[in-house]
């Protein structure tokens, strides 16, 4: 009778284990790695298989929505998000003198080279010497748009090392692929404000220019997201070094006909930065990739959307996780 109880006790608490494991508000940690340092959060167990979240471009780790965190942790996922470098509480690089947007822009434009003060291959040397750091040799990958493109380079320049790869909102980089509106453009762009209440404005602008039509955001919440996002860090001259990033690297299309691992492309049909195509292409040129296309979705993990997302990418990686371990073991 007493073991009957004791497995009853058990199996009850089971949730609150999960829970417990995977809480969200861990302390964020700092690796360093020669010239740049990372801020980085580990979410669950040091022994489950390690997920690397890569975030887009001017994004924070809190831009990870707690509720995505928790559910890829309760699937048996140890999850680690991170600051790319120039953004958050990682390493702000300082720019060269040459270094200017619009003009970059310009250049971009005429088919000149830029003068970019990295590469999104760098960043993505950022991850693995984190994952190095935190002594991870084997690990999944997602990344959301310029994330996923870093995510590439990832994958190509350790493909032994990746057991998955999840691609969310990205491209190929190819010519010819549809542009964004101009006037997106110029909201990306836009990063300088006199003061606080007018870049909460100015990113409440772009945020709702970033989602989809079809559920408008109360600005009220757009704002309160703005503000947690300054106030944890505000740096407008990081995010327009990380576009010159994006302008300066070719197309990936020849890195992605090599790529010989379990992907997984999700894309929204009213991308308004990336149009669909580029979700289309991307998976195109990736072996054996799969392709989830979510009706509407556009270029944020809005709320409407988020229980598609994870019905997209949860399964996929599930069977991933699990195949990873199987192989392991073997």
């Amino acid at each position: 009778m007493r073991v009957y109880l004791f497995l009853l006790a058990l199996l009850l608490a089971l949730p609150s284990f999960a829970t417990a494991r995977c809480a969200v508000d861990v302390p964020t940690e700092f690796a360093e790695l020669g010239q740049v340092t990372l801020a980085y959060q580990s979410i669950g167990r040091r022994s489950d298989p390690a997920l690397l979240l890569v975030m887009g471009l001017g994004g924070q780790l809190i831009h990870w929505p707690d509720e995505v965190v928790t559910a890829l942790c309760e699937q048996g996922f140890r999850v680690i998000r991170y600051d790319n470098r120039d953004v958050g509480l990682s390493t702000w690089n300082q720019p060269p003198a040459s270094a200017n947007l619009s003009v970059e822009v310009l250049r971009y434009k005429l088919g000149l080279p830029l003068a970019a003060p990295y590469t999104l291959t760098e960043m993505a040397d950022d991850g693995l010497r984190l994952m190095d750091a935190l002594q991870v040799q084997r690990f999944h990958v997602l990344g959301v748009s310029m994330g996923g493109m870093i995510a590439q380079h990832l994958a190509a320049q350790a493909p032994a090392r990746v057991e998955s790869l999840t691609l969310i909102m990205s491209s190929s980089g190819a010519l010819g692929l549809p542009a964004p509106a101009p006037a997106l453009v110029e909201q990306l762009a836009r990063r300088g404000a006199p003061n606080r209440a007018v870049a909460l404005e100015q990113q409440a602008d772009l945020l709702a220019a970033l989602g989809s039509p079809q559920y408008p955001d109360d600005r009220q919440v757009l704002l309160q997201q703005a503000a947690q996002a300054y106030d944890r860090a505000f740096n407008p001259e990081g995010v327009k070094r990380q576009i010159m990033a994006i302008l300066a690297e070719p197309s990936r299309v020849a890195l992605l006909n090599q790529l010989r691992l379990p992907t997984l492309v999700v894309h929204g049909t009213a991308d308004p930065l990336l149009p669909v195509m580029h979700g289309v292409h991307l998976a195109a040129h990736i072996q054996g990739s799969q392709l989830k296309l979510i009706p509407g979705l556009a270029h944020r993990f809005q709320e409407p959307f988020k229980a598609q997302l994870l019905g997209a990418v949860l399964p996929y990686l599930q069977v991933q996780r699990l195949a990873a371990t199987q192989v392991a073991v073997y």
